[in-house]
């Protein structure tokens, strides 16, 4: 069954590059791969070949650099390279690495633009070593929610129907659920909220066109922006996501995922009913047959 086409890649790298060129807002990104960076620091193991698939600048391979042997860094475009890092021209959906050829996948901020990303897990599953690692943060959840109703209260209210402004976000369950589809043995995944303030809404607007983060569904509106309709998204913004001091907020949802490509010396769940110690020894407390109810 084919997968659904959500974003258009083309414009989305476009939109990457010509932000790339001028001044790009790169806070996310930094603060996504140091955290990166922290979380692989805490697992005693040493990869010697490592993919950074899709983040938008180099500040994964960056914060890696003294760890890692060698770094892929996989791309449309071909990126600046430091010393110990390859490039591969390539999608994030079509990855080019033989089964069994990686130690590590690593990637910021990329995922949430892949349209098919069962199909890119997957992959990713496969290109890794057994007990080889995966791990990835992107954007999800609850990100922009102040940003999506904004815009779609106003155009509502000003044009009488609502486009899709703001990309649809897969939450923190349904990635946990993709990453056991995939394949991948002991997966985790949390979530981190980051709230960032501004002066005005267009200040956050401005960033996510620094980011190369504008719209780039293909279902969305070719017209232009109206005056009228901007100028109602500023004032229910403002109305309704502005702290005290008439700084407004943003909400970015940096959800992270983690996962092992299956080895026989992983830790394995019990099998059903092989418990030799019941619950209510452990806990020390009386247990009751079903149906009953605990005395007050």
């Amino acid at each position: 069954m084919p997968h659904p086409v959500l974003f258009d890649r083309r414009l989305l790298r476009a939109r990457r590059a010509r932000a790339a060129a001028a001044q790009p807002a790169t806070f996310l990104v930094d603060r996504a791969a140091d955290d990166l960076a922290t979380r692989l620091s805490a697992i005693l193991r040493t990869f010697r070949l490592a993919v950074d698939l899709g983040t938008p600048t180099d500040a994964v391979r960056r914060a890696l650099a003294d760890r890692i042997d060698t770094v892929i860094a996989v791309d449309r475009a071909v990126p600046p390279l430091a010393t110990n890092t390859l490039a591969v021209v390539a999608d994030e959906e079509m990855l080019p690495f033989r089964d069994e050829s990686v130690d590590l996948v690593v990637s910021a901020l990329a995922l949430q633009f892949v349209n098919d990303l069962p199909g890119t897990l997957v992959q990713i599953r496969r290109a890794l070593k057994p007990d080889g690692l995966f791990l990835a943060v992107l954007v999800g959840g609850e990100s922009l929610n102040e940003l999506r109703t904004a815009f779609a209260e106003a155009e509502a209210e000003i044009e009488g129907g609502v486009s899709p402004r703001v990309a649809p976000f897969a939450d923190l369950r349904d990635l946990g659920a993709l990453l056991q589809r995939a394949g991948f043995a002991l997966p985790v995944t949390d979530v981190d909220r980051l709230t960032v303030r501004y002066a005005s809404p267009l200040g956050l607007m401005r960033d996510l066109r620094h980011m190369g983060a504008g719209n780039a569904l293909v279902e969305r509106r070719r017209s232009p922006l109206r005056r009228a309709t901007l100028r109602r998204v500023l004032e229910i913004y403002g109305d309704r996501f502005a702290d005290a001091d008439g700084r407004v907020r943003a909400t970015f949802d940096l959800i992270w995922l983690l996962g092992w490509a299956p080895h026989e010396s992983q830790q394995k769940p019990l099998a059903p009913g092989s418990a030799r110690t019941r619950l209510a020894d452990a806990l020390r407390v009386q247990e009751l047959p079903a149906g009953e109810k605990a005395g007050r």
